[in-house]
């Protein structure tokens, strides 16, 4: 069974995903080609990402600002790299209002350079550092294709920003926020992760090193879900970030960005959901519980209100359906939003002082003794929901990791089923480009030194590498 306007997964996984999005209610297709329009149900997720994120940034002493969505080219223009690699995709305004622009202003697809033109104002002495910021916005790039949170034209993210006096300082803070994601993504979104380093053609552009969190999705395509790159002081020489040292010395500065987009949200829905729709991990869900009266009886209610009460209490996140829907719309509705737990209250369940709490993630129905603990019970469950999915994700993740020895194994296993290809490589480019045009797979990370030999050319590796089809 499942929802009559959902695809199956197992038969059109894009149709599935595009169909659970819009039947969940999560976002909808703005007049512009390749934006979206994010829906109460969607943008609430994101709040939640957004309010976790910032507890856990404010603890580490990281301040939130915010730069103009407008960078001038001539700024844009002065880090090489930054602007190769983003040049297909920058949007420009060229005129205000009848008036022609005498330089055009390109809508930011990432804020490196205002940052550092920022951090080169502010900066002087040793004493001014580390400087740690990061900003909520929402960029723009001109994607050739898209799909609600995996690809947009704009879509919003969080950018951080740091300035430090030494490069042991700012290695080790890109190193420390993605563990930051990595525990994020794994305890709130109950999503798995893979960490590693991207390889120098898949950094980001004017980057020493990319560190990532690689994410499996049911299917078995990969999901970046979070970066942290050690920019060195490549953006300090570009934008003139210097400072006075304790000794006199004036010297550039050592500089990292990192960050995670409403990709992520994507990646809820491709790791989590079925054919009913949404499931939402606890931690992450803005509606944590739904309580359905079955009738509208005013017993009934009363006991609805006061499960409500006591569930709340616990700093749950509860609703009441008291809408005139059918119960059987209800609990559908509630099915495909994703909420964790349901609970029924009717008129037969009074006679026993019971009600019934229903698990989304694995569709269990308990029978629950209507008392004072109650709402601790409903707690429990929700605990055991998050693990549960945790371990589901981990055990895919088990499943779909395959071992490769040569190109041939690599593209036989991706045409088969794909997932995480673990493969060692030598570490020439050249090699990575050929595996690249077979079956557009990408290298992931590395994870470890190499071991064996090369899967492309035979050659000693450097490196063992996760390979795999990427969204």
């Amino acid at each position: 069974m499942s929802n009559k306007v959902i695809t199956p997964r197992n038969k059109d996984f894009s149709k599935w995903y595009t169909d659970v999005v819009m039947a969940a209610k999560l976002a909808d297709y703005s007049p512009v080609r390749g934006c979206m329009i994010f829906e109460p149900n969607g943008y609430a997720i994101w709040e939640n990402i957004q309010k976790n994120l910032n507890e856990q940034f404010k603890e580490l002493g990281i301040k939130n600002v915010y730069m103009p969505m407008l960078i001038p080219e001539t700024l844009l223009s002065n880090e090489k790299d930054l602007v190769e690699g983003f040049s297909p995709e920058v949007a420009w305004v060229t005129a205000g209002g009848e008036e022609q622009l005498t330089e055009r202003l390109a809508i930011r697809p990432t804020s490196e350079t205002l940052f550092g033109d920022y951090f080169s104002k502010r900066i002087q002495s040793y004493r001014d550092l580390p400087i740690l910021n990061n900003q909520w916005c929402s960029v723009l790039r001109w994607e050739k294709s898209s799909r609600p949170f995996l690809r947009n034209r704009e879509f919003l993210w969080q950018e951080g920003h740091t300035v430090h006096a030494t490069k042991k300082e700012a290695v080790d803070l890109t190193n420390k926020m993605i563990g930051v994601y990595k525990n994020f993504v794994e305890n709130f979104l109950a999503i798995p992760v893979i960490c590693g380093r991207k390889t120098e053609s898949e950094k980001f552009a004017g980057a020493d090193f990319t560190n990532t969190i690689e994410a499996l999705m049911y299917n078995g395509y990969t999901l970046q879900a979070g970066t942290s790159h050690y920019l060195g002081q490549n953006f300090a020489k570009a934008y003139n970030i210097k400072f006075l040292d304790k000794d006199g010395q004036i010297k550039y500065a050592h500089t990292t960005s990192w960050g995670i987009s409403t990709r992520l949200i994507g990646g809820l829905i491709m790791v989590h959901s079925d054919d009913f729709g949404l499931i939402l991990p606890p931690n992450i869900a803005p509606t944590q519980v739904i309580i359905v009266p079955i009738t509208k009886d005013e017993e009934v209610l009363d006991v609805c209100y006061s499960l409500y009460k006591n569930i709340k209490d616990f700093g749950i996140g509860i609703e009441i359906d008291e809408s005139d829907k059918s119960a059987g719309q209800k609990f559908a509705e509630s099915e495909v939003r994703g909420i964790p737990i349901r609970l029924e209250v009717g008129k037969r369940d009074l006679k026993d002082n019971t009600f019934v709490m229903v698990s989304r993630d694995i569709g269990k129905k308990q029978t629950v003794q209507l008392n004072d603990r109650s709402a601790d019970v409903v707690t429990k469950e929700l605990s055991a929901i998050q693990n549960r999915m945790f371990d589901k994700a981990k055990t895919r993740i088990s499943e779909l990791t395959f071992p490769a020895a040569t190109t041939d194994e690599v593209v036989a296993q991706i045409n088969k089923q794909p997932g995480f290809i673990k493969a060692d490589w030598c570490g020439d480019e050249t090699c990575e480009k050929k595996l690249k045009k077979k079956n557009a797979i990408k290298s992931r990370c590395i994870i470890d030194k190499g071991e064996t030999t090369c899967v492309v050319c035979g050659k000693p590796a450097k490196h063992t590498v996760i390979w795999g089809l990427q969204y």
